[in-house]
């Protein structure tokens, strides 16, 4: 039997999987990982300019996150659940300090699918109303609730039937969303900026229209910031951007600090008024436990502390301009760029020609990735503590790619 980790990821994990990571040239196995790189076991160097989908705002292995939670390991990693966790009372209480006005509540699971499960309970349970208004190209998650509001044929026919009462309309689409909340709706779930969906930014004026239509019409407004949320887009959440307070908000990827799963739902009050009847109304054995909370008070200490929001900013300007002077270069390879801070898209004239340029990369020692729900789009969601000159790196790695992806079109072509 072969003890080599690929083949049996392959035989026991998950062979497709297994398949495209060998047509991407990424068939190596892991190492070891510090700051934006990680090195594979024959010790090959990469450049990771995916970092988990959102989730590497620090960077691998942060210091102070790994500090921490060894600290808490040392005391006590998982909660009895009859007496309080310090750490995750204290982290509840840092997430009603720095997200938005009036979310003062907070539910703690393991992922961004388990806050957003929690943000349907809580939705349906305060409204008493079924239906849910998600977005085209939307991803929330692949749990069965989640899932409902990830509308793509791929992942949603296999499992079906779904959450019912579920309506999707166009993202960026408010006369769309206005005519699809009726008297059976609960709330509308939307990304700031959609991540799977492409790195797609909305019009100006739509965050801000979706919170006044919501609050017009009595229904909720969920943010789903798992991706967006603690510094990725610029500001520390993408809602921000338009001066908008949802009702809920989702919350996972980087708060663990790269180093911790876990996921939080943040609401108002009342809309976790159930809690006080029926206080396991909804609970989570793992969720927010003592290791995973340490994680979080710590990279919010270090996110806020190096003021990463604002080092997106300048970083993800300067990778932006430099993604530009490429397109102007490759025109019939690249339709457009865009993005806000470090969540920037790339989007392909074809998505054979994106998955082309993702093993380029990949050989030049860059790691990037599709959109799930827009394989034409290769995203680069690096480090926030990235300098000038990893993004300097990455630029060449990219020119190169281009170059040689051109050259073998040609040679396909003929």
């Amino acid at each position: 039997m072969s003890h080599n980790p690929f083949t049996l990821f392959e035989r026991h994990i998950n062979p497709g999987l297994a398949g495209l990571l060998r047509f991407t040239g990424l068939d190596r196995i892991e190492s070891h990982a510090e700051g934006p790189y990680v090195w594979d076991t024959t010790g090959k160097r990469y450049l990771d300019f995916l970092g988990l989908y959102g989730t590497l705002n620090l960077g691998h292995r942060h210091p102070k996150v790994v500090e921490a939670v060894k600290a808490q390991l040392e005391r006590m990693p998982m909660s009895v659940r009859v007496l309080v966790s310090e750490p995750t009372a204290r982290l509840a209480a840092k997430l009603a300090e720095i997200t938005p006005e009036g979310l003062e509540m907070v539910f703690f699971g393991n992922s961004g699918a388990e806050a957003v499960e929690a943000a349907i309970k809580l939705a349906r349970a305060y409204t008493g109303k079924p239906g849910i208004v998600t977005t085209q190209g939307g991803f929330h998650g692949k749990t069965l609730g989640a899932l409902s509001l990830t509308p793509k044929p791929e992942y949603q026919n296999p499992a079906k039937p779904l959450l019912p009462g579920v309506r999707v309309v166009p993202y960026g689409d408010l006369g769309a969303l206005e005519a699809a909340i009726d008297e059976e709706t609960a709330a509308v779930i939307v990304e700031p900026i959609q991540g799977e969906g492409g790195i797609r930014v909305p019009p100006e004026g739509y965050l801000k229209g979706v919170r006044e239509l919501t609050r017009e019409r009595g229904v909720l407004m969920i943010a789903d910031e798992v991706q967006t949320g603690l510094g990725r887009t610029g500001k520390l959440f993408g809602v921000d951007w338009e001066g908008v307070a949802p009702d809920l908000m989702t919350l996972a990827k980087a708060l663990g600090g790269g180093v911790m799963p876990i996921g939080a739902c943040v609401g108002r009050k009342e809309v976790f008024d159930i809690f006080k009847q029926n206080p396991l109304f909804h609970s989570s054995t793992f969720g927010g436990n003592p290791l995973a909370a340490a994680a979080a008070l710590a990279a919010l200490e270090v996110t806020l502390e190096e003021n990463l929001p604002q080092r997106a900013l300048e970083v993800g300007g300067y990778l932006m301009e430099g993604l530009k002077a490429l397109q102007a270069r490759y025109p019939h390879l690249i339709e457009e760029v865009r993005g806000r801070g470090l969540m920037l898209g790339v989007e392909f004239t074809d998505a054979d020609i994106g998955a082309l340029v993702v093993a380029e990369l990949a050989e030049r020692g860059v790691i990037t990735a599709f959109g799930l729900n827009n394989p034409k789009v290769v995203r680069l969601e690096p480090p926030l503590i990235i300098g000038k000159e990893h993004a300097d790196e990455a630029l060449e790695a990219f020119s190169e790619s281009l170059k040689a992806t051109e050259k073998a079109l040609e040679g396909l072509l003929g």
